[in-house]
């Protein structure tokens, strides 16, 4: 709707007024083929009951309208109009342009945003700061903040129940491959098939390592190293369904009889170079795995390989 054209300083030119309302045009926009200009709600309005021009009755809808040209909105903006507080006692007149700009920041607007200076701090409009109870509006805050949180609560435990309903729907997934695994021997030879293809990816993307100063080897690695081991093959993407048995052969109680004692070591020494080590990323360790050190005496490999943790000498 449209400006009350009495709000403004001189006569209006009748172009400015919108044929609809009578009003000054507020966001004018224009019919596509007659140029007739109205306030951008009036014509909505009018559009919901007939689509046609209130004027000459061509036919239009709301898609077709168009903003007025540039001419016509300065014309608009260089309008003198009194501010909408005018009956709060405000005396000034400004561009119509300016208006909102000046309504936010107006001293006799009563919905003008203020801080309460009674201890609270809370924003309210000006006009129901003197119906502002502190302690009233402290406790609805409160309460509001509560029922999110429970709201929060809820919705958390709701998670949680759908989380603990997957995992059990998982472990019973596993629990049915498992059987059927036990009494189909076709599958378990394609798992354990999967199984070996997977740890000869992990293997494949592993770098080689070579060992200079095999005399570094560390054969019983504390349990803070070894979790430290063991979190880099995680790291590595090695395969789960080895980890940790590759973990357990890092300790020399779980090496083969060629490497068991010191002195099995020192007399194998010299075949060390033939295995193939890969390097754990990040460490001085490296893994040797069956599957690439089958060359080698079955007194100095075992399944599915070795984790051997230097204190250096790993390139």
């Amino acid at each position: 709707m449209g400006y009350e054209v009495t709000r403004f300083e001189g006569e209006v030119d009748e172009e400015l007024l919108c044929p609809i309302c009578s009003g000054v045009m507020e966001e004018p926009l224009q019919a596509p083929q007659c140029e007739h200009a109205f306030c951008a709600g009036c014509i909505q309005e009018w559009l919901t009951r007939q689509p046609t021009c209130p004027v000459d009755r061509s036919q239009i809808t709301f898609n077709q309208l168009k903003p007025v040209p540039r001419i016509l909105r300065n014309l608009l903006s260089r309008l003198q109009i009194t501010c909408d507080n005018a009956v709060y006692g405000c005396t000034a007149v400004v561009k119509l342009d300016a208006l909102h700009t000046h309504l936010l920041e107006c001293e006799h607007n009563p919905k003008k945003p203020v801080h309460c200076t009674e201890g609270c701090g809370l924003v309210i409009p000006k006009d129901e700061l003197k119906d502002h109870n502190c302690v009233r509006e402290l406790r609805s805050l409160v309460n509001t903040q509560q029922q999110k949180m429970s709201d929060m609560q809820s919705e958390i435990l709701e998670a949680k129940l759908q989380l603990n309903e997957q995992k059990r729907e998982i472990q019973m997934l596993k629990e049915l491959m498992r059987s059927m695994r036990a009494s189909n021997p076709r599958m378990r030879e394609i798992q354990a098939s999967m199984e070996n293809e997977d740890v000869i990816r992990w293997v494949n993307s592993l770098q080689a390592a070579r060992v200079t100063r095999w005399g570094g080897m560390i054969s019983t690695p504390d349990a803070v190293l070894q979790a430290v081991i063991k979190r880099a093959l995680i790291d590595s993407g090695c395969p789960t369904h080895i980890v940790n048995e590759l973990m357990e052969n890092a300790h020399e109680r779980r090496w083969p009889n060629g490497l068991s004692t010191l002195e099995t070591r020192q007399l194998n020494r010299r075949q060390y170079e033939n295995y193939v080590a890969k390097r754990i990323p990040g460490k001085q360790a490296v893994v040797v795995m069956y599957c690439e050190n089958q060359h080698m005496p079955d007194d100095l490999i075992i399944e599915p390989g070795l984790v051997m943790i230097f204190a250096h000498g790993v390139e």
